[in-house]
């Protein structure tokens, strides 16, 4: 006998052109939701300052929560990370409980340089936003696209110091 209650329907990751905040909060939420239902084992964020993204949701949270176990890596790469610490208040303490799994780097921009991309990685999946003043940008599965933004991303990285630490010693 068929049952008369909705079965929830788990996010799918977007394919394509996005365009609009309202979009990019939702491929934010999709890539966090199904980074726990698929198990991935790294995750790269990547922004100037993650202002517009929804890391201090409580369903963002709850799924880095779940994603989290033996063997993940979470990255983050920014230019300041001080607009994480203010406007996502539920990320730091979930960052402190998972030190051990998480890197984060800023860096500073260079005259003339693209700066940090404003994107999501993934070993299956990516997203990047091209205009993160207009949100708008790809995502995708494409090896060719995912490859180039990791290497951009990479590129950042390098260039960046350790940052945002799980805690501040001091006297």
């Amino acid at each position: 006998m068929p049952s008369d209650t909705p079965v929830p329907v788990e996010p799918a990751l977007p394919e394509g052109r996005f365009d609009g905040r309202e979009a990019f909060d939702g491929i934010v939420r999709a890539a966090l939701e199904n980074a726990a239902r698929q198990g991935w084992q790294e995750l790269v964020l990547s922004d100037p300052d993650f202002a517009d993204w929804p890391l201090g949701e409580r369903a963002s949270i709850q799924a880095l929560q779940a994603w989290s176990a033996t063997g993940r890596r979470f990255v983050l790469l920014a230019q300041r990370f001080d607009v994480i610490e203010r406007a996502h208040t539920r990320l730091v303490p979930w960052r402190r409980m998972w030190d051990h799994i998480i890197e984060c780097r800023a860096v500073r921009p260079a005259a003339g340089s693209p700066g940090v991309p404003s994107a999501i990685w993934t070993p299956e999946w990516f997203a990047h936003r091209a205009d993160p003043e207009r949100s708008r940008g790809v995502c995708g599965f494409d090896p060719r696209a995912r490859r180039e933004l990791r290497e951009t991303i990479d590129e950042s990285w390098r260039a960046g110091r350790p940052a945002f630490p799980a805690s501040t010693l001091g006297l």
